[in-house]
C-alpha cells in the first residue's frame, strides 16, 4: 500500500467526498447566498468567519478559489491565505492568473508584480519570453500561498467571433500555441505551482460564453484533432498536472448536447484514452449558465463525476453538490471506489506540490 493510499484510506466519507470540491469563499459563508456569480462582488468576502469555520467543517472543502474581490492587498491576502488554509480539509488555494486581462493579483493596483498585455503578446515575444512571464507570475502566487494557477489557455483563437477567448489564447496557429502552452507550463513548475490546461476540448471556435448558457463546437474528432488538440497534446506530453473541461459540446463528436464536463466521451474516451492523461480533471466552474440552466448542483456534480472528473469546481450551492454526491455513493450510484480513484491523482497531486502536505 502506498502512502497516498493510506492517506485515503484514513479519511471518513464525508471528508472523501469534500477533497473533490473546490469552492470560491463565499459558499463557505452562511450568511451569503447567490443566484449568480455576479452578485458575489458586493459582499467583499476578504476573511473568514466563525461561520465559515462551521461550515468547512460539515463540508470540508479539498480547495479554495480567490476571486479578485476576494482580494484587497498584501496584508488582507496573506491572512486571508493562512486562515483558509487552517480550515478543515486543508483546502489547495487555488486562483486564475493568466497574465493579461484574466489577473487576479495583477489586475489589483495594491499589488507590485508584473503585468503583462496578454498571452497572444507574450507569445509574439517568443517561447523564452513566455517562460519567464510564468515563473514571474508563479513566483508572486508561491509568495502568497497559492498552489495551482488555473492557466495557460490551452484554446486555439481560430474564431474572430468568439467572445471569450481572443487574445487569452497564445494564437491562432495551434503549432505555435503548443509551443507557448508548454514554455508557461514550464516556467510556472520552476516557482513551484501547478498549472492547468483549460479549456478542453477547445474553446476558440465557439461563438457562445458558456458562462452564460449553451455552447458548442460544429467540428468532429478528426478536425478537433488536428488544431485545437495539438496545445493540450503537447501541454499533456509536457507534465501538465490538470486539465480544465469546459462546458462546450461537441455534438459531432458525442452524437449529444451534453456539455464535454459531463460527457463520458469527451473525457474518459478522448481526454483519457486517446490522450493518455493521467493527472486531475477538472471542472470548469459549475455555476456556470451552460449547467444550471439545465441541471441542479448536486445532479451536475455526480454526472461530472461518472462522466470522469475527478474535482468539481465552484458548484452554485456547494452544500447542495456535497449532498448530492455523498448521496450518490450511498445509493450505490457511484461507488467508493470510484471516489477513490479521483481522490489518488487529487493526492498526488498534493505529494507533488513541495510546501503542501498528503
Amino acid at each position: 500500500m502506498t502512502l497516498i493510499d493510506e492517506a485515503v484510506g484514513r479519511l471518513s466519507l464525508r471528508q472523501k467526498v469534500g477533497q473533490l470540491f473546490i469552492v470560491r469563499p463565499e459558499s463557505l459563508e452562511p450568511q451569503i447566498r447567490y443566484a449568480s456569480d455576479a452578485e458575489l462582488p458586493p459582499y467583499r468576502l476578504q476573511a473568514v468567519s466563525e461561520g465559515m469555520r462551521g461550515r468547512a467543517n460539515r463540508f470540508p472543502p479539498g480547495g479554495v478559489l480567490l476571486y479578485g474581490h476576494n482580494i484587497a492587498d498584501p496584508g488582507q491576502l496573506r491572512q486571508f491565505v493562512a486562515a483558509l488554509r487552517s480550515l478543515d480539509g486543508a483546502p489547495l488555494l487555488c486562483i486564475d492568473e493568466e497574465g493579461g486581462r484574466v489577473s487576479r493579483l495583477a489586475g489589483n493596483p495594491a499589488f507590485d508584480v508584473p503585468r503583462y498585455e496578454s498571452a497572444a503578446a507574450l507569445a509574439a515575444a517568443g517561447p523564452e519570453a513566455v517562460r519567464e512571464a510564468a515563473r514571474a507570475i508563479g513566483g508572486y502566487l508561491a509568495r502568497y500561498g497559492f498552489d495551482i494557477d488555473f492557466a495557460p489557455v490551452a484554446d486555439v483563437n481560430t474564431n474572430p467571433r468568439n467572445i471569450i477567448i481572443g487574445k487569452r489564447a497564445f494564437s491562432d496557429d495551434p503549432a505555435v500555441a503548443a509551443t507557448m502552452v508548454c514554455a508557461f507550463l514550464q516556467g510556472l513548475a520552476e516557482a513551484g505551482v501547478a498549472g492547468c490546461l483549460k479549456h478542453f476540448p477547445g474553446h476558440g471556435d465557439t461563438l457562445s460564453d458558456t458562462h452564460l448558457g449553451y455552447a458548442f463546437t460544429p467540428k468532429d474528432w478528426a478536425e478537433i484533432a488536428g488544431c485545437e488538440m495539438l496545445p493540450f497534446r503537447a501541454g499533456i506530453e509536457a507534465g501538465a498536472p490538470l486539465v480544465m473541461a469546459a462546458h462546450i459540446a461537441a455534438p459531432a463528436v458525442t452524437r449529444s448536447e451534453l456539455p464535454a464536463t459531463l460527457s463520458p466521451v469527451i473525457l474518459e474516451e478522448k481526454l483519457r484514452g486517446e490522450m493518455g492523461f493521467r493527472g486531475v480533471i477538472i471542472t470548469d466552474a459549475l455555476e456556470m449558465g451552460a449547467i444550471t440552466q439545465v441541471w441542479g448542483s448536486g445532479e451536475a456534480a455526480v454526472r461530472a463525476l461518472e462522466a470522469g472528473a475527478d474535482c468539481l469546481l465552484c458548484p452554485l450551492n456547494y452544500c447542495e453538490a456535497f449532498e448530492g454526491v455523498l448521496a450518490a455513493v450511498e445509493s450505490g450510484r457511484l461507488s467508493e471506489g470510484r471516489i477513490e480513484q479521483s481522490l489518488r491523482r487529487l493526492f498526488a497531486l498534493r505529494a507533488q506540490l513541495s510546501k503542501k502536505r498528503i
